[in-house]
């Protein structure tokens, strides 16, 4: 049985992070599959590479975009973002409540009166109770049916009356009355989208922002977490191998970490309460120059799969072979949603829903098609989140984690954190998007890492 004084779950950006922060000389992180990165792993097949969703770095944080440039020797792509909807065979420029010209009539006129109308009637000083609420308040019934409700229950597998309004914040823009009046006329001056510009590594998919945390990592890969037990600060792996820890920090799921604990039931009943989706993502590649513009795409027709499409070349021109295009189109399930088909099924209906959206041609034009299953897609902001998370971190406070004070916020301010983080002489801490069970982008994730080697020292 070995010991490590720091031992790290999952090779993920969070745990790469945490490694690299400390001293990789100090950590071993051990992952369950037989490649790094997580979420941000990128893979080329016949010349295409294919990133798991689109990431794009449009982080505000200097130090984020210094590590990621100095990580690809500073051969990264800037640029704006072109970004669109689709609704029933119209394209609309996102986000689609300030460029209501591009809604059909009688539509647009039905969602400018009762924007207008909601407005006027906005003397309500209470927070919404859900996001239902809040999608009504913001934008009028008829809006929040047609839009942002029908991609709800695609996006999020929910209805939006079941999600909160904490993790909302500048993630869907909530328009100024000028915005929506002017653009029902026409184009705005200036987009109203929060990514105004991105940076994406010219080379080598997103994973290349992190070769820098990479180098010098002692990765043990293939090592899946049979069971840990709090108590005796012990690891089983499904190798048989066993690690015993002082320090801990885990980046794995939260509903798996405590699942494959020693942690009592109603603890492990509350980790189960934590939802969040699934996806199945379809790569398809075509025989064909890119037929779109946008960067992405936001597909708004509940009786498609296709929630959200982006072109892989469209990222970087080095992502597919000159001529042709790489379309990857995400599609989510969940508990709530439970997938209705095989991934065969889903992908050649998938197929078809391009073809009619003029994304790919036509059929004979398809050069190949894949599937990649994602068990954590997005973590869900359902009301019993709070509650559940806080009967896991109640408990998991008892073993030497200490609680922190945005631990239930999905997001994090990482001036403040920063600014006030010093060693707290816990030997257990979580990191990440679903470690943490949080809405994290990619620079939260490294920005973690610091937080970790302020909190445990060195």
């Amino acid at each position: 049985m070995s010991s490590e004084p720091i031992v790290i779950l999952g090779a993920g950006l969070a745990g790469l992070s945490a490694s690299y922060h400390l001293g990789h000389q100090r950590c071993v992180l051990y992952e369950q599959k037989h490649h790094a990165g997580g979420h941000i792993h990128s893979e080329i097949v016949d010349g295409f590479t294919w990133d798991e969703g689109p990431h794009l770095s449009f982080t505000k944080y200097d130090y984020v975009k210094e590590l990621f440039a100095d990580a690809v020797d500073q051969d990264f792509l800037e640029y704006p973002v072109e970004t669109g909807n689709y609704f029933q065979g119209h394209w609309i420029p996102h986000p689609a409540q300030s460029n209501l010209f591009a809604v059909p009539e009688p539509l647009r006129s039905e969602c400018l009166r009762d924007f207008h109308a909601s407005r006027v009637r906005s003397d309500d000083d209470a927070p919404p109770r859900d996001y239902r609420e809040w999608l009504h308040r913001a934008f009028g019934p008829t809006f929040a049916a047609t839009f942002p409700t029908a991609y709800t229950r695609k996006y999020w597998t929910l209805p939006p009356e079941q999600l909160t309004t904490d993790w909302v914040g500048n993630r869907v823009y909530y328009p100024s009355v000028e915005d929506v009046t002017e653009g029902a006329k026409g184009p705005l001056p200036e987009q109203t989208h929060y990514i105004k510009k991105i940076r994406y590594p010219a080379k080598g998919g997103y994973l290349s922002y992190a070769r820098t945390l990479l180098e010098g990592a002692d990765i043990r890969f293939g090592r899946e977490l049979t069971h840990v037990s709090f108590k005796d600060k012990r690891l089983l792996f499904t190798n048989g191998e066993q690690v015993r820890f002082e320090h801990l920090v885990s980046t794995i799921p939260l509903p798996v970490l405590i699942e494959r604990s020693d942690a009592p039931w109603p603890v492990r009943e509350a980790a189960a309460a934590l939802t969040c989706t699934s996806l199945l993502l379809v790569n398809v590649t075509a025989d064909h120059p890119t037929a779109r513009p946008e960067n992405w795409i936001y597909v708004y027709d509940e009786d498609k799969y296709a929630t959200r499409i982006n072109c892989t070349e469209m990222l970087s021109p080095n992502n597919a072979p000159t001529g042709k295009t790489g379309v990857q189109v995400e599609v989510y399930f969940s508990k709530a949603r439970p997938q209705d088909a095989s991934p065969h099924a889903i992908a050649d209906a998938v197929c078809d829903e391009l073809i009619e959206m003029g994304v790919v041609r036509d059929r004979a034009a398809i050069d190949s098609v894949h599937t990649l299953p994602i068990r954590f897609a997005n973590v869900t902001f359902d009301h019993p989140r709070r509650e559940a998370l806080t009967t896991v971190l109640d408990w998991l406070e008892g073993h030497g984690m200490a609680r922190e004070g945005d631990e239930l916020e999905p997001t994090t301010d990482w001036d403040t954190k920063l600014a006030e983080a010093r060693p707290s002489g816990q030997t257990l801490m979580l990191a990440g998007r679903f470690g943490q069970w949080k809405y994290y982008w990619t620079d939260d994730c490294v920005l973690r890492g610091l937080a970790v080697k302020a909190s445990l020292g060195g």
